[in-house]
């Protein structure tokens, strides 16, 4: 197994796709710093002070003056409203939620990435593990060889499972590096509040604690591993089910961007809160904001992904060790 796996990982090395992807993170994460570091510097000159209060409640003044429009729904109005009562407790708690530092700006992208950026990148190397093997022929030669085939497709499952690990970690490591050149590198044991929740459309605040900003990015990063990963499997099996790299990356293309637009129009649909897309974007959950669907928690994101992942990995294996291979 550990020869098929380093096998797997040198033809991935070979195509050169990880150095591509960590080109495409450094030169989005670079856009978006310069574009945070304009905002706050836009930001100065309006209010014409550094202080994050003043700042916050011009933050509040102008979500307060929104929510006088008659244009907005009613599902976006309660979600302006959530906002404000989250702002407004940051201020009574004399809390900066956006501490100047690398930390906090790794935390943003990570929590706005989540559900369609990183899945893409993870998208790009899991789409052709298996079908580019079939569409050139070269799974013939593999299937030739003693080894059994859960036991080839376990090893390409593996090297999946590095390459989301490696994706992660290049993400959070190039946010780092390039947005402290500009916002500074500390920042590290800010504290965060967390734990806030919306019952029946009101904010409830029983269960929100603080803790150190290092604490909050493990658990964000972690969830952002667990849906890549969930992703990756679910592309992993279009790549077993479709001959064509580009049908499989199309599929799971219009997924994901789906889900990413649905997100905001679903709250009425009750039974699309077990569709993967609609759970992606489990960071939420840990910031307070309202789920797509009311009565959606973590905990059952956490199981509705898990599902899709382990259906889709039977799928996997069910298909490739019984087709006929041509």
């Amino acid at each position: 197994m550990i020869n098929l796996v380093q096998n797997e990982m040198l033809k991935l090395v070979r195509k050169k796709k990880l150095v591509v992807i960590a080109l495409i993170i450094s030169v989005l994460v670079g856009m978006f710093t310069y574009a945070q570091f304009k905002v706050v510097e836009r930001t100065v000159e309006r209010l014409g002070t550094v202080d994050w209060r003043t700042t916050l409640q011009q933050q509040i003044i102008d979500t307060q003056n929104r929510l006088t429009s008659s244009r907005i729904s009613d599902e976006w109005r309660s979600q302006l409203q959530l906002r404000i009562q989250q702002q407004q407790y940051y201020l009574d708690s004399d809390i900066n939620p956006m501490e100047p530092g690398a930390p906090t700006f790794m935390r943003m992208f990570a929590e706005n990435a989540i559900n369609l950026f990183i899945p893409l990148m993870v998208m790009v190397v899991a789409a052709d593990l298996v079908s580019s093997e079939r569409s050139g022929g070269t799974v013939k030669l593999l299937l030739t060889r003693p080894v059994r085939r859960w036991k080839i497709l376990m090893s390409k499952y593996i090297t999946l499972v590095l390459s989301v690990s490696f994706i992660v970690a290049m993400f959070g490591l190039l946010s780092y590096l390039i947005s402290g050149v500009v916002f500074g590198y500390g920042g590290w044991a800010a504290p965060v509040i967390t734990g806030f929740t919306v019952e029946g459309g009101e904010l409830n605040t029983a269960g929100v604690h603080l803790i150190p900003q290092w604490q909050y990015l493990l658990m964000v990063f972690g969830l952002v591993w667990f849906v890549a990963l969930i992703v990756g499997t679910l592309t992993f099996m279009l790549s077993v089910l479709m001959r064509s790299t580009a049908a499989g990356m199309g599929v799971m293309l219009a997924a994901l961007i789906s889900g990413a637009i649905l997100n905001n129009m679903v709250a009425s649909w009750e039974s699309a809160k077990y569709l993967f897309m609609i759970n992606l974007k489990v960071t939420d959950y840990l910031a307070g904001n309202t789920p797509p669907i009311e009565g959606m928690t973590l905990g059952f994101s956490l199981v509705v992904l898990a599902v899709w992942g382990i259906g889709a990995l039977l799928v996997s294996f069910s298909v490739f060790t019984r087709q006929d291979v041509y």
